[in-house]
């Protein structure tokens, strides 16, 4: 099959296999050494090429969705990889129970969600997915099964956890789902006029809600650089509810969802439509607080099937940075300007603060500001761009997220990353012939070239 990630920029043909039992993916792993190479994907929401595999073997875990057990008393869920977050939000939040870390769509798998090392809105106060992941089991390239946890396996554990899948086939997990009152949100809305007061509304209150980002206008110039609208919030508890909700507080009525059958034209997205809607965006919200359902606040694009077509046949680069507090506002500005000058930013554009680093020896978060956004694919320019930008990011002691990044070159990657040779380390013992690669892992050169 033809395989790409979500930005459609980059497309590779692979043999895929989906396996519908456990038992199954051994027999595809150890398959009398046929494979070259292979990876895993989920529900492909990867943006680049984290889960294709030029030339060698997808292993689909979609079909491996099944929930094995659940503590209600602790909210301790067993399963396998490929259960969704939508399986696990339309099974457990009419329970009173929700993800305790979600990215910003739910048709991301479980097994996804660890080997990214998923982090959400509420990172500046709960950390990343590793925070609340109790185990897992491992397949290694052996055919060896390894439950990996803090106590069992520890380097595996940790070179899993934003390993991008190259240590092995997560098989089953155990997750502590949190409790909830509620499927709703209660949120606060503010806007900013610019930067600075997009930093300073930040640092100001954000410790008082659990989840926090902003959607910030990357096309704004001039004393508009920067200007923002801040939704944080709360999980609502009943009693924050109106009475026509109240009702029935744990089964929202389902959101009717949109499709965009075609690919768009590319004069669609073209700068002056961007600000058309960034003006309207921006100018359309009003402070203030609001009880949102679940699905808007956190997963406002599901609610439009195959989005990623709206930026035509030639895709869109994903781009996500962290760096720290301590000059942060320096590099965010300077990416600001860049982005701004060029008119290469979408209307897809957010800022979250993050908390303390984890442990995942390839994880992204680190205490600092994030950027994410989307950049339509114009050809080498937008790369040169985005190597641009690696670069500003790279001088302010930053980092690109793997499971977004499409261009980035080995050399960043490893400045970036300094860790590496631990990872490799890790990965050598539980795979020494690199059976588990990706289209992404011998780009950066973290695997080699066939």
């Amino acid at each position: 099959m033809q395989l790409s990630g979500w930005g459609n920029v980059i497309r590779h043909v692979s043999t895929v296999y989906r396996p519908e039992k456990l038992s199954a993916v051994r027999e595809v792993v150890t398959g009398n050494g046929v494979l070259s190479s292979l990876i895993t994907r989920g529900l492909g929401r990867s943006y680049g090429d984290a889960a294709i595999n030029q030339s060698g073997a997808v292993l689909l875990d979609t079909r491996l969705n099944r929930f094995t057990s659940f503590d209600p008393a602790t909210g301790l869920l067993e399963c396998e990889a490929g259960v969704s977050y939508q399986d696990l939000l339309e099974t457990f939040l009419p329970r009173g129970f929700f993800p305790p870390v979600t990215p910003g769509t739910q048709f991301v798998t479980l097994g996804g969600a660890i080997a990214a090392d998923v982090h959400g809105k509420n990172h500046h106060r709960d950390g990343s997915i590793a925070n609340f992941l109790e185990s897992f089991d491992l397949l290694t390239a052996s055919g060896q099964t390894l439950t990996c946890s803090r106590d069992q396996n520890q380097d595996a554990f940790w070179a899993t956890l934003g390993g991008m899948g190259l240590t092995g086939v997560i098989l089953t997990a155990k997750l502590r789902l949190s409790p909830v009152e509620t499927a709703y949100v209660l949120v606060d809305h503010k806007k900013t006029a610019n930067l600075d007061q997009t930093l300073a509304a930040f640092g100001a209150n954000d410790a008082e809600y659990q989840y926090s980002v902003a959607w910030i206008d990357c096309l704004a110039q001039g004393p508009a650089l920067g200007r923002s609208v801040l939704m944080r919030g709360n999980h609502a508890k009943a009693t924050d509810l109106p009475a026509d909700l109240a009702t029935d507080p744990l089964n929202p009525r389902a959101r009717r969802r949109k499709n965009v059958p075609f690919h768009f034209p590319s004069f669609a997205l073209s700068p002056f439509t961007v600000r058309i809607f960034n003006n309207r965006y921006y100018g359309k919200h009003t402070d203030g607080r609001h009880v949102q359902h679940y699905s808007d606040f956190f997963y406002p694009l599901d609610s439009i099937e195959n989005w990623n077509r709206i930026y035509g046949n030639r895709g869109f680069y994903q781009y996500q940075a962290v760096f720290p507090f301590d000059g942060g506002d320096k590099c965010l500005r300077e990416l600001m300007e860049k982005l701004s000058t060029a008119s290469a930013a979408s209307f897809l554009a957010v800022l979250k603060t993050m908390g303390p680093s984890g442990n995942g020896i390839l994880s992204f978060p680190m205490p600092g500001l994030t950027l994410a956004l989307d950049v339509p694919n114009n050809g080498p320019s937008t790369v040169a761009l985005l190597h641009d930008l690696d670069q500003t990011v790279l001088r302010h002691n930053g980092r690109v997220y793997l499971d977004k990044d499409t261009c980035l070159t080995p050399e960043s990657f490893r400045a970036m990353y300094p860790v590496l040779p631990r990872f490799l380390e890790i990965k050598s013992q539980l795979d020494p012939q690199n059976k588990f690669s990706s289209s992404l892992s011998r780009r950066l050169g973290i695997t080699p070239n066939a």
